[in-house]
């Protein structure tokens, strides 16, 4: 091979080179545009108190309210978007005296109560994402009791099974958050 062709090449592989790596990068950053994240302080400390996967709470908060804490149409709020009564429940539960509604609008209190909660909530239902995760959308007492018929009736309860629409897609849009905030902030969420 002549001096110029090894040169051509190398230009060649070079230029392949560049373009794998603008395309990686250009990859991350439309991944982060499309996929926020703010708090990972806050996510990685409550995911350490609770033992909770730090990529399962941003997927929540994500699917909650994409890290916009404004209040819903029912009066939830904050990033993990808690209703006052369950987070009342939640400060019973877990010894709180102090709490108020308005705590809610704090990010590391409402991280800290959300995250409380999905741990309760998955400690509930033996570890099991799917359950848990049906039960933050639909309610605990909608999930005990489909578990419980499905049971009676001799079947697993499945994730096709929830007879919520809203709540069935919920819970597949947080374990798909879940894969992609593991793949897009492992060093933010303390994964890496």
């Amino acid at each position: 091979m002549s001096g110029r062709a090894l040169v051509r090449v190398a230009a060649l592989v070079l230029a392949a080179g560049l373009v794998a790596l603008v395309i990686s990068v250009l990859g991350t950053a439309v991944r982060r545009l499309s996929l926020p994240l703010s708090q990972a302080s806050v996510i990685r400390r409550q995911a350490a108190a609770e033992h909770l996967d730090p990529a399962l709470i941003a997927a929540v908060i994500y699917a909650e309210s994409k890290f916009d804490p404004r209040p819903s149409a029912a009066g939830a709020q904050g990033l993990m978007q808690i209703l006052p009564a369950t987070a009342y429940f939640i400060a019973h539960i877990s010894g709180g005296s102090r709490f108020t509604a308005s705590d809610l609008s704090t990010p590391s209190i409402n991280v800290a109560y959300g995250s409380y909660y999905l741990r309760y909530l998955l400690d509930h239902y033996g570890g099991n994402e799917m359950l848990a995760l049906a039960a933050y959308n639909g309610g605990l007492a909608n999930v005990d009791s489909w578990v419980a018929r499905a049971g009676a009736a001799g079947r697993t309860f499945t994730l096709a099974a929830i007879p919520f629409g809203e709540t069935r897609a919920y819970v597949q849009r947080v374990l798909a958050a879940q894969q992609a905030y593991r793949a897009t902030y492992p060093r933010e969420l303390g994964l890496a």
